[in-house]
């Protein structure tokens, strides 16, 4: 394997888990190279809290990723959420002053600019601008007006934003970790790269990504992203009413939760007896899998409830013949489809990372990887953090960081000059 090779790496920074991936294209096949995993406490809700444990954390994730690899991580594709995230619909108009007016891709990218001329509070800055439809002359539903002829182009776009110092944050605990950014997706994003397909993204689908500390939803219709949200209740306040209301130690009610822990309660086919044990040599704790289950469901019915209100507000509730697709750790808690099929009305299913094939594919055939793997692919498909070498490796590094920038979107750039 040369360094020449198209390598990407992801790096999912999440509330409990980080997650580092590193995978290769060859021949339009994607292989998964390394995969690692370390306890993340150093974030709440997805916003950085503790730079120290998070960079740690992130060194450790790389390094098992790098060993089971054998390739030196350089740059990085890091994912960002947390409920400082915001989206909105803007719209833009230019004229074409072209010879023969025919419609550059440098008229696109002056249209997206003038899409973005938008009013932000000083401490939003744009993470992604999304074109959702252009308008030529009056003719609408184009997806793609480069090379065609007209005066006047219109455009639709979706703008995600974010807190400013929760992305410089997320950049310095990569940085102090000794790697570079090579760019920063917004998680639904990147998590909609890895388990949904092109006929869902077509006929409508909701994505909703249960992690630790966020939920993140996304809506897609006619094979464009049209809604996104992140909601800052997840897996770990699941974790926490189980703790409270059954008096147990974190780590116990994180077992419960993961073992015997159902969604549904109704469906709980035998109600067995579960014993913890006691704290600081008490006696033993008999829990019931039913009282268990209804703590769980509680929580969960919240999550669907507010992910409802989102597709109303969506404004797409009517065209998801696609339904909703569950991922992230919270979707591996038993019996979660039926209750989303309830509460929402629309099929569900689990999603699990796509298109993945060869190399370490067992390894992230896992909703908890959905991330991880979208980082990647949405790196690949990009071109994006193309910078890892073979080990052994004398030294990190790369390229340095007026190149790296000039790789990256323009909305990161002045992030990266102010740090």
């Amino acid at each position: 394997m040369s360094e020449q090779e198209n390598i990407m790496v992801g790096l999912d920074i999440g509330t409990t888990k980080i997650c580092a991936i590193v995978a290769s294209i060859e021949h339009e096949r994607i292989n998964i190279l390394g995969v690692g995993k370390a306890p993340s406490d150093g974030l709440n809700r997805g916003v950085v809290v503790n730079i120290d444990k998070t960079v740690n954390a992130i060194k450790d994730a790389i390094a098992q990723a790098e060993l089971a690899s054998g390739i030196q991580v350089n740059s990085v594709n890091v994912g960002i959420a947390g409920d400082h995230i915001r989206s909105m619909r803007s719209k833009g108009v230019i004229t074409i002053n072209n010879k023969d007016n025919e419609i550059t891709a440098h008229d696109v990218e002056r249209l997206l600019e003038d899409c973005q001329r938008i009013m932000l509070p000083t401490d939003q800055q744009i993470l992604h601008v999304i074109p959702q439809e252009f308008v030529v002359d009056g003719q609408d539903g184009i997806s793609d007006p480069v090379g065609m002829s007209g005066m006047r182009m219109e455009a639709e776009v979706h703008i995600i934003t974010g807190l400013v110092s929760a992305a410089k944050n997320m950049y310095r605990c990569v940085e102090r970790a000794g790697y570079q950014v090579a760019d920063l997706i917004l998680e639904p994003l990147a998590s909609s790269y890895s388990v949904l397909d092109e006929e869902e993204k077509e006929a409508g689908v909701v994505l909703v990504d249960i992690g630790g500390g966020t939920t993140d939803v996304a809506i897609f219709q006619d094979n464009t992203i049209r809604h996104t949200a992140v909601v800052a209740i997840a897996g770990q306040k699941v974790t926490d009413d189980i703790r409270l209301g059954l008096s147990v130690l974190d780590d116990q009610a994180e077992m419960l939760k993961r073992k015997h822990g159902e969604s549904y309660a109704d469906m709980i086919e035998e109600d067995e007896v579960i014993t913890v044990p006691g704290i600081a040599g008490r006696p033993p704790k008999e829990i019931t899998k039913s009282i268990l289950s209804k703590i769980i469901q509680a929580r969960m019915e919240e999550i669907m409830e507010i992910v409802g209100i989102e597709i109303k507000r969506s404004g797409y509730s009517e065209a998801l013949s696609a339904g909703v697709v569950l991922t992230g750790g919270g979707s591996l808690i038993k019996n979660i489809c039926p209750l989303a099929n309830e509460i929402l009305g629309i099929d569900a299913k689990i999603g699990i990372p796509l298109g993945i094939t060869g190399g370490l594919v067992e390894e992230v055939n896992s909703p908890i990887y959905a991330t991880g793997v979208g980082l990647v692919v949405h790196a690949l498909k990009t071109g994006m953090g193309n910078n890892q070498t073979m080990m052994p490796s004398s030294q990190k590094g790369g390229k340095n960081m007026e190149q790296v920038m000039n790789k990256i979107a323009d909305r990161m750039k002045s992030w990266f000059k102010e740090l």
